[in-house]
């Protein structure tokens, strides 16, 4: 199955863990390095080095990764571990440590299938009706953060959820997610 397919088993793919576990009981002096590097503009990438011995002064492979912060549930939660776990992943199947008969790690496929429906419901979204709903609530959500701002709430984070907001195609949970943490601010800062 490639990475474009409409179907995704996630039984069919190991997990970076999975991989990891294969790695080490193959290597058990091994190691495996990640490398921050670039965390601007809402995108993070890692690199990973894996090295089939502690003494190796040289990478038997490598492995990048890079994500955007929000662009999924978990990116929004957890953007940075989750690039560098992907980084890991790609560098131990480099070395060939699939640990099933896919090279794409579980998460990479989960990844595809998470954009994968992110577009769907984009598209379904330009329907008149949704299209309707989602202007209200980004609307409504827009007012509350002005009312934040006005009790305090920091104008650099302002800007970026203002842009956010108004960003095309922006799922109407996330929206949610947004207008909910901003109440929950405001009920915090009431003065």
């Amino acid at each position: 199955m490639s990475k474009t397919d409409s179907f995704f088993s996630p039984d069919q793919y190991a997990t970076v863990a999975e991989r990891i576990e294969l790695f080490y009981s193959r290597f058990p002096q091994g190691r495996i390095n990640t490398e921050l590097v670039a965390r601007e503009d809402g995108e993070i990438t890692f690199k990973a080095l894996v090295f089939r011995s502690a003494s190796d002064a040289f990478a038997a492979a490598t492995g990048w990764a890079s994500e955007r912060v929000g662009d999924s549930d978990i990116n929004t939660v957890a953007c940075l571990e989750n690039t560098e776990t992907s980084a890991v992943g790609r560098a131990l199947a480099n070395l060939g440590f699939t640990a099933s008969s896919k090279r794409p790690s579980r998460e990479e496929m989960e990844k595809v299938a998470r954009i994968s429906s992110s577009l769907s419901f984009r598209q379904r979204r330009s329907e008149p009706a949704q299209l309707h709903s989602s202007v209200n609530l980004s609307d409504d959500t827009l007012k509350i953060l002005s009312s934040a701002e006005q009790k305090g709430f920091p104008f650099r984070r302002a800007d970026v959820l203002r842009q956010r907001v108004k960003e095309p195609g922006l799922s109407a949970a996330r929206v949610r997610k947004i207008e909910t943490s901003l109440r929950s601010w405001m009920r915090r800062h009431e003065l």
